[in-house]
């Protein structure tokens, strides 16, 4: 099993430097525009530099290697830092919402804009796009849950940014025009930007959300179909199996085999970890063996 908590946090480190840059400049441009649209892609960008301090905090706790407290290891502690994630983003679409109903019902000052602050929040746009490209590709290298949940987070924050940018550029010309009913342009974009927010916090819970509460890995028959090739095998059943294929997978199973001696079971015994590795690798299996005479038809582990 190989421990790549190194790599990670050198690329979460690269991404937090980043994504304060982009907060920054997000709330600075969006105070002196008043544009509240911008003002929640900000806090949006917040807690992008939130997630990659919760990553870096989860990171530190999830080797994958066991220790007497914990004998199957310590990944899940990646996927709760993924759960967080979801959660900093249902916080931000309530506030975006409530933001915006509130611009609705109680007057406020007009957004301005200029060419040089459309520029700069072009400047922001391409580092998003570097951030979620460069995160994306090495959380799948790499495998890390991690860092292709905050990938995915990133990458809504484009398609927020551009939003923001192309209301705020229709804003910029209504100044041009004089035409200020554009000025709703601000506060009709801000709610597209909550619900991009909300998918992306829920496409991180149902990825992660399964591996946390221990969800079959693989399926019972497709485990029992790989068994029955191995020469010796008589049958398998009771198969459970939970983790995440290619993180780490766990299964059981109570293997029928043909051997009436310790020796030959044992040989039939590996022959089948070494199967089950070859296919799910990583994967940790534990195997009781029943004798040739045994009978039993369910395969999957509590079937009736």
């Amino acid at each position: 099993m190989k421990d790549n908590r190194v790599q990670v946090r050198r690329v979460l480190w690269i991404t937090l430097l980043l994504n304060i840059f982009v907060m920054t400049l997000k709330t600075i441009i969006g105070m002196i525009t008043g544009s509240l649209s911008l003002q929640a892609d900000a806090l949006h960008s917040v807690t992008d530099s939130a997630n990659n301090v919760l990553g870096l905090v989860a990171n530190r706790f999830s080797s994958p290697y066991p220790d007497r407290e914990h004998p199957y290891g310590h990944q899940k502690f990646e996927g709760l830092g993924a759960l967080g994630i979801s959660t900093f983003l249902g916080i931000v679409c309530f506030e975006i919402f409530k933001s915006a109903i509130a611009r609705i019902f109680v007057e406020s000052k007009a957004v301005t804009i200029s060419p040089i602050e459309l520029a700069l929040l072009l400047i922001v746009l391409v580092v998003n796009i570097f951030v979620a490209t460069y995160e994306s590709r090495e959380g799948r290298r790499i495998n890390s849950p991690i860092l292709i949940a905050d990938a995915k987070h990133t990458m809504s924050d484009i398609w927020v940014t551009l939003l923001v940018i192309g209301g705020l550029a229709g804003i910029w010309q209504a100044q041009v025009w004089d035409i200020p009913q554009l000025q709703w342009l601000d506060v009709v974009l801000a709610f597209p930007v909550g619900l991009l927010v909300f998918r992306s916090g829920w496409e991180i819970l149902q990825d992660n959300l399964p591996w946390l509460v221990d969800a079959v890995a693989i399926a019972p028959e497709a485990i029992h179909r790989t068994v029955m090739e191995v020469p010796g095998v008589i049958n398998c059943h009771d198969i459970a199996s939970r983790g995440v294929i290619g993180r780490q997978v766990f299964v059981e199973m109570h293997l029928i085999v043909d051997a009436t001696d310790v020796k030959t079971a044992h040989q039939i015994t590996e022959a089948v970890e070494d199967r089950l590795e070859s296919k799910y690798s990583p994967i940790r299996i534990s195997i009781h063996i029943e004798p040739p005479d045994y009978k039993s038809e369910h395969i999957s582990f509590g079937s009736e």
